[in-house]
């Protein structure tokens, strides 16, 4: 029988979107690493390291590199890196969102068109160059990963112009999974109930929405980020080979409310 620390032994994984030690990317790095894996990491620019590095040295990361997506060769350096270290690649968790807090913070119909495309080629796009990057690097096979939110599917207060972007990324895991599956790649998106981290802080009455979510889920508690690492660990495994296209939820329930 496999063990926790067998489930992804011998595999190499890139995680993007480390921001510090509670983020999300964060608690499924430890879970990779707890689970066997390689790892290489991300982190923004100089003012970011000192907060990525701690978590990179704490799942011994193999890589740890620069990675801003809106900088013209950023990406390719990456994976080129990865090619070098490894030859190949396993897995890849897409953790990264942004949008100008002046059009995160007002209305959809408010949002700037230049707002609005940032948010996509940085919540979205960024995730497509991931997988076409990654697909000659998974000549056996492997699996995309990227994080969305419940705002996706319904309206959430104050989540405001991230609910279509979430929607748009949800969508391109569809199509991805659907182009990519003939050569094995599965592509998932991750769902995780709200999880104070940095950049949940920037939502608008976030306090108010993790006391709902608390109240309203089935489980009545909220998830943490050890949770959504499990969820990631147990979809980039060889446990689901044939699950790809799916929002994997891990909500403590609350998706399922009305």
């Amino acid at each position: 029988m496999t063990t926790a620390l067998e489930l992804l032994s011998g595999k190499v994984g890139l995680v993007v979107g480390v921001a510090n030690d509670q983020s999300i990317a964060a608690g499924c790095a430890r879970a990779f690493r707890a689970a066997g894996a390689e790892l290489a990491l991300t982190f923004l620019n100089d003012k970011a390291k000192p907060h990525v590095a701690p978590v990179a040295a704490a799942v011994d990361a193999r890589l740890l590199l620069p990675l801003d997506v809106e900088t013209d060769g950023s990406l390719e350096g990456v994976f080129g890196a990865v090619k070098e270290k490894w030859g190949r690649l396993d897995f890849l968790l897409h953790s990264i969102a942004f949008c100008p807090k002046e059009d995160l913070h007002g209305r959809v119909s408010d949002c700037s068109r230049p707002g609005f495309a940032r948010a996509m080629d940085v919540s979205v796009h960024s995730f497509i160059r991931m997988a076409r990057l990654a697909e000659p690097l998974m000549p056996n096979g492997g699996c995309l990963l990227t994080v969305s939110y419940y705002g996706a599917e319904k309206v959430v207060d104050h989540y405001n112009i991230m609910g279509p972007v979430k929607s748009a990324l949800e969508g391109t895991v569809r199509y991805l999974a659907a182009e990519l599956g003939p050569k094995g790649i599965r592509v998932n998106a991750l769902s995780p109930g709200p999880l104070k981290t940095r950049a949940a802080s920037g939502i608008d009455h976030f306090d108010a929405l993790i006391d709902e979510a608390r109240a309203r889920a089935p489980e009545r508690r909220l998830v943490s980020i050890a949770d959504v690492g499990a969820m990631a660990a147990g979809l980039v495994s060889d446990y689901a080979p044939n699950v790809t296209g799916n929002i994997a939820y891990v909500d403590a329930g609350y998706h399922v409310m009305s």
